[in-house]
């Protein structure tokens, strides 16, 4: 795509009219987690040169072993948005439960959810990691101690969501509900360049993204989907690639157009995927550069979440490869 000179931070300042709620608060809100994408990125990138790879001998929440920079990404997240005070409070994968932040001044009206490490159990083999960012306006009232409300809305409540891949270049991706735009850090100088503009899905995607291990304990609909993809067509088979790290395969999927799956499992019947810190704002991406995202049936952006953890099945791609899914799914 064409390279733009134009920096994030007058990206943000520009496009700041577009937005409905117009106080300066998104922007540094966004501008908090920029830097702190900065501080991790340079962490991941020296991994290997620190006593930082491998787990930290804790689980999280969902059970899951936690990798060390699982933990100080985690906490670095919290720490760049708690000391600006520009949140009234933050939900993260890695947390049990939500933090209420209790400033000077408790009047600011979002709350952040976030996966600080997607994909970390790539990082001992150097494979792109991401991180995971969904902003919601509060819906308690301002002045006031934040609530579990305040965090279980439904996907298209939200404001802005994103993400930053660490890889073999670091770029934010974020959307305000106006297009999704994607910055390239340079790291020489530490600032991101605007570098794809407009991003959208192709017309056509020709990849599948699945953990194909776990085939036997997908539900009918996903089998026969994945037959789909293999047979011998005019624009068919499908290409199979599938990262481990679902920031690196969404981001592929929509540059190159395809489609992104981690169904229900027998073993995962609600399958695997946070819906509040990864289906969501990754839904919420896809819908803005053209594509779809669902549980298999329904758009995942209007399930009323009833836990800070909920799993859900997620699909999310090109609109055309979602919708042929879902036929198999409704079939079965």
């Amino acid at each position: 795509m064409t390279k733009h000179n134009k920096t994030l931070g007058e990206f943000i300042i520009n496009k700041q009219s577009e937005f409905k709620y117009s106080s300066g608060e998104l922007t540094r809100l966004i501008n908090s987690i920029r830097l702190a994408g900065k501080i991790v990125n340079h962490e991941v990138n020296k991994a290997g040169l620190v006593d930082i790879l491998g787990t930290a001998g804790e689980e999280n929440i969902q059970g899951e072993d936690q990798q060390k920079l699982d933990v100080y990404a985690n906490e670095v997240f919290i720490k760049n948005l708690v000391n600006r005070e520009i949140v009234c409070g933050i939900a993260s994968e890695e947390e049990d439960d939500f933090i209420s932040i209790q400033g000077n001044n408790n009047e600011n009206k979002y709350v952040v959810l976030i996966d600080p490490l997607d994909g970390s159990s790539n990082i001992d083999v150097n494979v792109s990691v991401g991180t995971i960012f969904s902003i919601y306006r509060r819906i308690t009232l301002v002045g006031t101690p934040v609530t579990i409300e305040d965090f279980l809305q439904p996907g298209k409540n939200q404001v802005a969501a994103g993400y930053i891949v660490y890889g073999t270049s670091t770029m934010i991706v974020y959307s305000t509900g106006h297009g999704v735009n994607g910055f390239t850090l340079n790291p020489a100088i530490g600032t991101y360049y605007l570098s794809h503009p407009n991003m959208q899905f192709p017309d056509k995607g020709y990849i599948y993204s699945v953990n194909e291990g776990n085939y036997v304990h997908f539900p009918k609909g996903v089998k026969e989907y994945i037959k789909y993809c293999q047979e011998e067509e005019e624009d068919r088979p499908y290409t199979s690639r599938y990262i481990g790290s679902l920031v690196s395969d969404f981001h592929r999927n929509m540059i190159k157009g395809g489609i992104y799956f981690y169904p229900s499992t027998s073993k995962s019947p609600n399958g695997k995927l946070r819906l509040l810190y990864e289906c969501n704002p990754m839904a919420f991406l896809a819908e803005r550069a053209g594509g779809k995202a669902s549980d298999g049936f329904n758009r995942i952006l209007d399930i009323k979440p009833t836990e800070l953890h909920q799993r859900a099945p997620f699909f999310c791609g090109n609109k055309d490869m979602v919708d042929k899914l879902e036929s198999f799914m409704k079939k079965n």
